[in-house]
């Protein structure tokens, strides 16, 4: 007994952690910048831990990291109950809030509907139809020397497109000619970011209860988004028992698919449609709003360019940094960070430099994917 206690002891002792680099007070006190707070404390540590009232938190940028939890130990990374509690509210058991077979089935579903080539096709078509109403709003900005918001635009831009392509309905959140849509894609972005502030709120769940503040408004807010949702599901039902023998109608767009897996369970449906518009609409968007960001900063970049046309642990594990991280932790990869880490990119991480993909032929020389 001595000596098996005594090796559990050195085992226990064996195990390294990563370093300690603040609260998640730190990060509600620096909330306005943080990711820039987020990237300096990736420059100190690459990856670190954050203290909370009764759990920590794991941030990572070293790409072996990201390799391993997204691939190689994949099943040990999750959702978990943690991010489940501040995510049920607006995205229910859709796949980016849960773990499981809920999580395969979306997935399974999901891939294969986009991976088709008749969505493919219909995708590019709404795509470049939806760029041309972009570019047309611009243009008539610019004509009359008006500031317009990029970010907004790109993300009514996406949203539009996200809707027709998988839902098959046309929303026109970026011309204003759908007052429905618009009032749901304004509740949908504030509901995102109320969720977004659980996450530093230590007093969300007291606010909650008692229906005040955020909380509240978040509440309205998924009211709104529930009566739009769950009419667009009951008039697809309505299309889909009409048109039993139209097969454009099973092919038009990917909910089609869904209610093929699950047409009885409305609710269920409603969280397949709200995940399905979050990793569709904000990802695109900012990416766009950064790249046109950047150009603008660096207007020789812009010229060329023209003239070329929280996962949660679910045991304990080892990062193949050598590091430990307990069951329950939260575990996360900073792409904003990366980005700018020096023993990554070399000492010009922060410069401006999309050349360096390219070899001396200007052939694309791709990095990990990690």
């Amino acid at each position: 007994t001595w000596m098996r206690s005594r090796s559990r002891t050195a085992a226990a002792a064996a195990k390294k952690y990563h370093p300690i680099a603040g609260t998640v007070l730190n990060q509600l006190l620096n909330f306005g910048r943080l990711h820039h707070y987020m990237t300096d404390l990736a420059g100190k540590h690459g990856t670190y831990r954050l203290l909370g009232p009764f759990w920590s938190e794991v941030y990572t940028s070293d790409p072996a990291n990201v390799e391993y939890m997204l691939k190689i130990n994949f099943e040990n990374y999750g959702t978990g109950q943690y991010n489940n509690s501040l995510l049920k509210d607006l995205f229910g058991d859709g796949i980016f809030a849960v773990d499981g077979d809920k999580w395969r089935q979306q997935r399974k579903v999901s891939s294969y509907e986009f991976s088709t080539k008749v969505l493919r096709d219909f995708s590019s078509v709404v795509f470049r139809r939806n760029a041309a109403k972009l570019a047309n709003t611009l243009s008539e900005a610019a004509s009359t020397n008006q500031i317009v918001d990029m970010q907004d635009l790109f993300m009514k831009s996406t949203l539009d497109s996200i809707f027709k392509v998988a839902f098959g309905v046309e929303l026109d959140s970026m011309c204003g000619t759908n007052e429905e849509g618009a009032e749901f894609s304004r509740a949908f972005d504030d509901a995102s970011a109320m969720t977004l502030w659980r996450y530093v709120d230590i007093s969300w769940e007291i606010k909650k209860f008692l229906n005040i503040g955020s909380e509240a408004a978040l509440k309205k807010n998924i009211r709104i988004i529930d009566n739009f949702v769950y009419k667009l599901i009951r008039r697809k039902i309505e299309q889909m028992h009409n048109a039993t023998n139209d097969p454009s109608m099973k092919k038009e767009n990917t909910l089609s698919r869904f209610f093929q897996v699950t047409e009885t369970d409305q609710t269920y449906l409603r969280d397949i449609i709200l995940n399905f518009i979050i990793a569709g609409k904000d990802t695109t968007a900012a990416t766009l709003s950064w790249f046109s960001y950047m150009l603008c900063k660096h207007p020789t970049i812009q010229e060329k360019v023209a003239r070329e046309d929280v996962k949660i642990c679910f045991s304990d594990d080892v990062f193949l940094d050598g590091f430990s991280v307990r069951k329950g932790e939260l575990v996360s990869f900073q792409p904003y960070a990366m980005g700018r880490m020096k023993f990554i990119w070399g000492d010009d991480a922060e410069d401006f430099r999309p050349e360096r993909w390219l070899d001396s032929n200007g052939v694309f020389q791709p990095e990990s994917p990690f």
